[in-house]
């Protein structure tokens, strides 16, 4: 799943996943298992089905082979092999729920895609020795909450600081209960260009990406933060102002309308105006909820096993192993 657009998917499929939580998934034809947003114990690993999406085409494999892939795209090769296992057991959980809950049956006919946008980044070229040695030392470990998934979220970097989900996604369900807003070891491994961004923006990016999000204020004037989170420095209501008013908006939604790449996060440090110009200076990459993956290299480093990595990040949960 992509790190910056996980509200799409966990930034689509995050979203689409909110409503299903006692869906109760369709039967895997290969192993007569059925997936369940309610975690039960599989008699064997499952097989699952995998749009391609470079090559369109569909693949059926067991989901640790998938996962492989799924860790080699989500992390940066030469990490610890306690991080990756961590990363293993968030891309675990997220896969298991994702799929109870419909995965990409309706797009391609699937358990799921490598299409990041609509599950998780997947790199199959990158896998090495050590990600396989982590997928295999957590093999089907997930994370559980009072018996049922829970939702698989994480950054690449969160700042220093974990957000909540209605502060990091505007995430419009009451806040999940197992979610916290934790300190994060990272800066001890992070480069520093890696934890500051600073970017500029045009008067017009922002007008698309208001409009994106049905607002029109016409020629954007000013931007300022209206209000921020209680847990960190995120920005969590932008306000805007132009020639035809003014307009209120989440800032995780507006990073994504007007582009995560380019807006890595919603912790703003600094906000200048000039000839027409917005210049945003923040720390972090993504948005900061749940695992974060340079803390997991640190944590690692510190020599945390994959289970404490995961609870630093989510101290509610259960992890649980399927087969």
């Amino acid at each position: 799943m992509s790190k910056n657009r996980r509200l799409l998917t966990g930034s689509c499929a995050v979203v689409i996943l909110l409503a299903a939580l006692v869906f109760m998934g369709c039967p895997d034809s290969k192993q007569g298992e059925t997936f369940s947003n309610v975690a039960k114990k599989f008699s064997k690993e499952p097989e699952i089905t995998v749009y391609m999406h470079k090559t369109k085409t569909t693949e059926t494999m067991p989901i640790e082979e998938y996962l492989l892939g799924v860790v080699a795209g989500e992390m940066k090769p030469d990490w610890p092999v306690e991080a990756y296992a961590a990363q293993a057991i968030v891309a675990r959980t997220f896969t298991m729920d994702f799929i109870a809950s419909g995965g990409t049956q309706e797009e391609h006919g699937t358990d799921i895609s490598t299409d990041e946008v609509e599950a998780q980044a997947y790199n199959a070229e990158a896998i090495t020795p050590e990600i396989r040695r982590a997928v295999e030392m957590t093999k089907g470990k997930v994370m559980t909450y009072r018996g049922k998934y829970v939702k698989g979220w994480f950054s690449a970097s969160c700042g220093g600081k974990t957000a909540l989900a209605k502060e990091g996604l505007a995430y419009k369900d009451p806040e999940p209960p197992y979610m916290r807003s934790v300190s994060c070891p990272e800066e001890k491994v992070i480069p520093k260009e890696e934890l500051f961004w600073s970017e500029k923006f045009t008067g017009e990016e922002i007008k698309r990406a208001l409009g994106e999000l049905g607002k029109d204020v016409g020629t954007v004037n000013r931007m300022e933060v209206a209000a921020r989170s209680k847990t960190s420095y995120r920005a969590t209501t932008l306000r805007f102002t132009g020639t035809n008013g003014q307009a209120s908006v989440a800032g995780a939604d507006f990073r994504i309308a007007v582009d995560p790449q380019k807006m890595r996060s919603i912790w703003r440090t600094d906000l200048n105006h000039s000839s027409g110009v917005i210049e945003m200076k923040g720390r972090g990459f993504g948005h900061g909820v749940g695992l974060c993956q340079w803390g997991a290299h640190a944590l690692a480093k510190e020599g945390k096993s994959p289970e404490e990595i995961i609870k630093h990040y989510y101290p509610k949960v259960t992890i649980m192993d399927l087969w």
